[in-house]
C-alpha cells in the first residue's frame, strides 16, 4: 500500500509504506544525489545493497547512535569501501549526529567528514577505514577474534558482557584480493562463528563482468576454508530475513552469505553494467530511477515518515544498550576485580609507571635485540593482560611468544599468542581489527624484509591512528647467509616515509626496552621496531640514557674525553652504534674530537623542540658521518651538505655477518677512514668563510 505525499514541484509522489523499503529507497536517492553533486563516486554498490543493508541495520545490527562507543555493540565493516554512500546514508538516517544532511551534500568535498571512502578517525559509526579491497574483510576477522578473546576472558555465568556479532559487506573485488583468502583461512581455522560476511555478488567490476577474470566457485572455496555458506536474493526481503535468521544461529563456523544483487539496482540503462560502478549515473538516469521508484525529484529528499519511524527504532536500540548497561552494573558488583580489569583494558590506558616493569640490562652483555625484545615482552605481559599478538610462522625467530600462555585455538581464546601462519598480508590487517575493536593491544612479528607484504595494513593503521606494534627482526644485511632475498636494504627508508608511523631501531637491549615503552605509550598511531638477528653489546651508558634518549628519538651516547665541541659527529642507529663508538675511539686517538649520536627514531627526533635538536646535532659541527646498514635516503637532512655515509646502496650478499661487515665497510677502521676523509675534504673544499666559522666555533677551549 502506498501513501501520497505532496512534493515541492506540486506533483504527487508514491511513497512505499514498508519501512525497510522506504529506507532502501532513501538510501538510493541520497546516494545518487550526493554522487551527482560531487560529480564523483560509486553509485552501483549502494543501490544494489540498499535492500539488504536496510534490513540488516533496522532488524539485526545491535547498535546505538547515541553511544557510538558502546563496548558490546555489533561491529559493521564496509569492506567494499567504494560504496561509502551506503554507509553514510545509513549513519545519517539512523541517527548518528555527525553525519548531517549538510555533510552528505559535501560528499567528497575538501575537509568533509564524508570522504570518498569511509575513514574511521573522522566519523563515529565508521568502524574502520576501508578502500583498499580486502583490508576491511581482514579487519572484520580481527574484530571477531577480539570479541572471542574478551568474551572468554571476562564473561561469567549470567553475565555475557561481551557478546556481539561482527558483520561485514564485501564485494567481488574483496573476494579476488589475496588478503581475504588469508584472513578467511584463519577465520575458518579458528571457527569464528560470530563473524558474518555478506558477499555482494553482483558479478561486475570496473572492467566489466567478473566472468572475464573471476570464474571460480567462491562458495565452495569458503566451504573449504571451514565456513558455512548461505545464499539469498539481495532484493527479496523475505529471503534476506530468513537468511539472516539462519546466520545468527551459530553452528561453530563463520558465515558467508552469498547475496545476489543487481549493481545500480533500478537504473533502467545502467543496472548490471560497469557504467554503474564508479561514475555518476547522470541526471537523466537519476530522474528515471526516481520516477520508477515513485520518488521525489528534489535532491536529497528524506521522507518525514521515515524519520518518524527512526525515532521508534532509536528508542529500541537505546533500550537494548540500557539493558546491557544494567547487566554490566550488576556484573561490577558481583565480579568487582574482573570488571575493573575489563574497564582498564577497554579504556586503552596503561598501568601507572609502566617503565618500572621494564627489565634493565647490564653493560657488556651481548644480546640480539630480537632476544632482548622477547625478554621485554615477557616482563610487560605480566602487567598487560590485553597484550596480544604473534608472528607469521616465525615465533622462535622473532622471540614473540608470551609465556606461559599457550596458543589461540578454536577451543581456547583466553591465551594471548596467535599463530598467524605464513599470512603477513592478513596478519597486519587482523591486528588493525584487534585494535579497532577496542580492548587488545596487538603486536605482530615477521622479518623486516617481509614488511613489504604488510605495507597496505601498516599504512592504514597509520591513517587510522591505531596503536599497533610491529616487531620486525633480522633488520639488515647482517642476518647473513640467507642472502639478498632476505636481507632488508631499502625497508627502513620505506617505512620511515609513511606518515604517522613511528620507526624505532634500537642499538642494544636497554634501547629495546625503551622502544617498547615508547610504542606502548604512543596511542596516536602504530610503531615499528627494527631488531637485530645478531648479538650486539649492551652499551655502558644506555641503562641511564636510553629511556629519555629513545623517547626523544636521538641523543649523545658517547663523547670524546675533552668534552669540547666536536669536529666530527657520527650518526648511527641499531647494530651500527657500537661500531661507530669504536670508530670514534680510533679517531680520537688520531687527534680528532668526536661525538657519537644514537639515532633510533627519526620521527621522534623531528618532533622535539629545536633547542633539543640543536644540542644533539650541534649546528656548529659541519662534518657528520652517517653509519647505518640501509639506504642513505633521508639521512641527508641530518648529515648536511658536508656529510659522508657508510650505508648500503645495493642488494646484500650471502655470507657470514662478519664478512659482510668488512665487505660493506661496517668495521671501526673503515668508518674511521671515511670520517677522516670527510674531514680532509671539508678542510680542502669548503668555502673559506665556512671553514673559518667552523674552526672558531669548534676550536678547543
Amino acid at each position: 500500500m502506498d501513501t501520497q505525499r505532496p512534493h515541492n514541484n506540486n506533483s504527487t509522489v508514491s511513497i512505499p509504506t514498508p519501512i525497510h523499503q522506504l529506507l532502501a529507497h532513501t538510501i538510493k536517492g541520497l546516494t545518487m544525489d550526493a554522487i551527482e553533486k560531487a560529480n564523483s563516486g560509486h553509485p552501483g554498490m549502494p543501490m544494489g545493497m540498499a535492500d539488504t543493508a536496510a534490513i540488516l541495520w533496522l532488524d539485526y545490527l545491535r547498535h546505538d547512535p547515541t553511544d557510538c562507543d558502546w563496548p558490546d555493540r555489533d561491529r559493521f565493516v564496509l569492506s567494499a569501501g567504494h560504496g561509502s554512500m551506503l554507509l553514510y546514508s545509513l549513519l545519517h538516517l539512523t541517527g548518528y549526529s555527525q553525519v548531517t544532511l549538510s555533510e552528505l551534500k559535501q560528499f567528497r568535498s575538501l575537509h568533509s567528514l564524508t570522504a570518498g571512502h569511509p575513514e574511521s578517525h573522522l566519523i563515529d559509526g565508521v568502524e574502520t577505514t576501508t578502500g583498499p579491497l580486502g583490508q576491511g574483510f581482514a579487519n572484520a576477522v580481527g574484530m571477531a577474534i577480539a570479541e572471542r578473546f574478551l568474551a572468554e576472558k571476562y564473561n561469567r555465568p549470567g553475565y555475557p558482557v561481551i557478546d556481539h556479532t561482527t558483520w561485514a559487506i564485501a564485494g567481488d573485488g574483496c573476494m579476488m584480493e589475496g588478503i581475504s583468502s588469508e584472513a578467511a583461512s584463519l577465520a575458518g581455522h579458528l571457527r569464528l562463528d560470530k563473524l558474518i560476511v555478506i558477499y555482494d555478488d553482483n558479478g561486475i567490476s570496473i572492467d566489466g563482468s567478473t566472468k572475464i577474470t573471476f570464474t571460480e566457485d567462491v562458495g565452495r572455496r569458503f566451504e573449504a576454508y571451514g565456513w558455512r555458506v548461505l545464499e539469498t536474493d539481495g532484493h527479496d526481503s523475505t529471503q534476506i530475513k530468513s537468511t539472516f535468521d539462519l546466520a545468527k544461529q551459530r553452528d561453530g563456523r563463520p558465515t558467508l552469505i552469498r547475496c545476489k544483487t543487481h549493481i545500480g539496482h533500478g537504473a533502467p540503462n545502467k543496472q548490471d553494467t560497469a557504467k554503474a560502478h564508479g561514475s555518476p549515473l547522470g541526471s537523466a538516469e537519476v530522474t528515471a530511477v526516481k520516477s520508477a521508484m515513485g520518488w521525489a525529484t528534489e535532491p536529497f529528499f528524506v521522507p518525514p515518515a521515515l524519520m518518524d519511524a527512526m525515532e521508534t527504532f532509536r528508542a529500541q536500540w537505546a533500550a537494548e544498550r540500557f539493558r546491557w548497561q544494567t547487566m554490566f552494573t550488576e556484573y561490577e558488583s558481583v565480579h568487582t576485580e574482573l570488571a575493573a580489569e575489563l574497564k582498564q583494558v577497554w579504556s586503552g590506558n596503561l598501568p601507572p609507571s609502566l617503565e618500572t616493569f621494564l627489565p634493565s640490562f647490564a653493560p657488556g652483555e651481548s644480546l640480539a635485540t630480537r632476544k632482548s625484545s622477547g625478554t621485554v615482552i615477557q616482563a610487560l605481559a605480566k602487567h598487560l593482560p590485553n597484550l596480544i599478538g604473534g608472528s607469521a610462522d616465525l615465533e622462535e625467530s622473532t622471540n614473540t611468544r608470551i609465556h606461559p600462555d599457550g596458543h589461540m585455538t578454536a577451543d581456547s581464546f583466553t591465551v594471548r599468542n596467535i599463530h598467524f601462519g605464513v599470512r603477513e598480508h592478513a596478519m597486519g590487517a587482523i591486528c588493525n581489527g584487534l585494535a579497532l575493536h577496542g580492548g587488545p593491544i596487538p603486536f605482530c612479528a615477521t622479518f623486516l624484509q617481509f614488511s613489504d607484504y604488510m605495507r597496505p595494513a601498516i599504512r592504514l593503521a597509520a591513517l587510522m591512528q591505531q596503536r599497533v606494534i610491529y616487531v620486525f627482526t633480522h633488520d639488515s644485511i647482517f642476518l647473513g647467509e640467507d642472502g639478498p632475498t632476505h636481507q632488508p636494504v631499502e625497508h627502513l627508508s620505506a617505512l620511515r616515509v609513511i606518515p604517522n608511523l613511528s620507526v624505532i631501531r634500537p642499538a642494544d637491549a636497554n634501547e629495546t626496552a625503551a622502544a617498547w615503552n615508547a610504542a606502548l605509550t604512543r596511542i596516536e598511531g602504530p610503531t615499528a621496531l627494527a631488531l637485530t638477528r645478531q648479538n650486539v653489546p649492551t652499551l655502558e651508558t644506555t641503562a641511564k640514557l636510553a629511556p629519555e634518549g629513545v623517547r626523544r628519538g636521538a641523543y649523545v651516547i658517547w663523547s670524546d674525553p675533552t668534552g669540547t665541541i666536536p669536529q666530527i659527529l657520527l650518526l648511527a642507529s641499531g647494530s651500527e652504534v657500537h661500531v661507530a663508538i669504536e670508530a670514534a675511539k680510533l679517531l680520537v686517538s688520531a687527534g680528532k674530537r668526536v661525538r657519537v649520536i644514537s639515532f633510533p627514531s627519526w620521527d621522534r627526533f623531528d618532533a622535539q623542540p629545536s633547542d633539543y635538536r640543536k644540542t644533539v646535532l650541534d649546528p656548529a659541527v659541519c662534518v657528520r658521518v652517517v653509519v647505518e646498514a640501509g639506504r642513505r635516503q633521508g639521512w641527508e637532512k641530518y648529515a648536511g651538505p658536508f656529510g659522508a655515509y657508510v650505508t648500503v646502496e645495493q642488494f646484500g650478499l650471502s655470507a657470514p655477518a662478519s664478512d659482510l661487515a668488512n665487505e660493506f665497510g661496517f668495521n671501526p677502521q673503515q668508518i674511521a677512514e671515511i670520517a677522516s676523509a670527510a674531514w680532509s675534504a671539508f678542510e680542502t673544499n669548503a668555502p673559506a668563510w665556512i671553514r673559518s666559522v667552523h674552526n672558531a666555533l669548534t676550536s678547543a677551549n
